[in-house]
């Protein structure tokens, strides 16, 4: 991956041009913990403004592939931001594959327990620092962001909100996404991004059909707040759109920052390798996208709340799903898929109706009344 082979490269100047943002007072530890028989190394910033015995957030902030956690400080960078904001920020290394890159365990097949080894370190962290455990949250470039949906789908008990620079997820781990709450979502990614297809490739998500699944996920207003980022900076070879899907449950949004004719980046990055939006800081509109969002106003729901009432059952199933309903009316019932795609649409005035879908997934069923609608989560095994 192009970016991620060269950005480490830049560390030895970024080691010296940054070394005035890191006072005495602040603090940058490397760290380590043994989790499922390895050692696993990490970099924790926390800035001078911290005091024990007053919660602060903690942001983890995730390498990608090939890269490392030194490379991820200055090319993800947050410190800045953390020394104002008063956030903790933790920078992981994934650990080593065949060919001797450095890697997370985002696609669901490997022996790397980086879900364990994560959560582990939210512990080891807390047990150190007063962590607020209502705002953990993860972002990440490429791979990292790939593992940042890991975390949002697999341990979303822990993570009030994510974030994605130029990652997406696997199709089959998609499917597999099981958060238990509304989840607010922010997706950055270049239109010409030539790691990580905007159009997705086999296996992985095209980057519309993910934020769509969020979208509906969480139960957003299906159209979005629509802002043309201003064009500051006219010679970085490309420009930005900004998608606000509002009025998720639990308040809940999801974010999408569009870069046209974008690459493999880090927008407002130093380190400008490939095409870099310069008209905004990814890092500050993360960190301003996290704030919003708290794990203990997110949690206790597992379905969308509906004002149709009708359940369904079994849930998840490995055959059929029966949907029952309070009364016998006419009303529409639409079965879509995690990328948002029609499966099929029915209509029927029973109150009690079987459905079937073809292949194991996640399913989204809509159902349309007389005066109501309502949508719910189901889950073919």
């Amino acid at each position: 991956m192009l970016t991620e082979r060269l950005v480490p490269r830049l560390i030895a100047i970024a080691l010296i041009s940054s070394m005035p943002l890191i006072s005495g007072a602040q603090t940058t530890i490397n760290g380590s913990i043994q989790h499922d028989g390895l050692q696993r190394d990490y970099i924790l910033y926390v800035p001078a403004i911290y005091s024990p015995g007053t919660p602060v957030p903690l942001v983890f902030n995730l390498h990608g592939y090939t890269s490392d956690n030194l490379a991820q400080l200055f090319y993800g960078e947050f410190r800045p931001i953390a020394d104002t904001a008063n956030f903790i920020m933790a920078v992981p290394n994934g650990t080593i594959d065949g060919q001797g890159n450095r890697f997370w365990n985002a696609f669901g097949g490997g022996t790397v327990d980086d879900l364990g080894f994560i959560t582990a370190l939210i512990d080891s962290i807390s047990a150190e620092y007063s962590i607020n455990a209502d705002r953990v949250y993860s972002t990440g470039m490429s791979n990292g962001g790939y593992m940042s949906y890991e975390l949002a789908c697999f341990r979303s008990e822990r993570f009030a909100a994510i974030a994605s620079v130029t990652g997406t997820m696997a199709l089959a781990r998609l499917a597999q996404c099981n958060a238990t709450h509304p989840t607010p979502v922010m997706q950055i990614h270049g239109t010409a991004d030539p790691v990580v297809n905007y159009n997705g490739s086999p296996g992985v998500s095209a980057i519309e059909p993910l934020v769509a699944h969020w979208v509906q996920f969480n139960n957003c207003d299906p159209t979005p707040a629509f802002t043309a980022v201003p064009n500051v900076n006219t010679t970085d070879g490309c420009t930005a759109e900004h998608y606000v899907y509002n009025g998720g449950d639990a308040g809940s949004t999801v974010e999408f920052y569009k870069i046209i004719g974008g690459g493999h980046t880090w927008p407002g990055s130093a380190f400008t390798v490939g095409v870099t939006n310069q008209d905004f800081s990814a890092s500050k509109e993360i960190w301003r996208f996290f704030r919003q969002y708290t794990l203990g106003g997110l949690t206790g729901i597992a379905v969308i709340p509906s004002t149709e009432a009708f359940s369904i059952a079994p849930n998840p199933s490995s055959d059929a799903f029966l949907l029952r309903f309070e009364d016998a009316q006419p009303r529409r019932i639409t079965i879509s898929n995690a990328t948002g795609q029609l499966v099929s649409e029915q209509r029927s005035t029973d109150n009690v109706l079987e459905l079937r879908v073809p292949q194991p997934g996640i399913y989204f069923v809509s159902v349309v009344g007389r005066t109501s609608t309502s949508t719910q989560r189901a889950v073919r095994l």
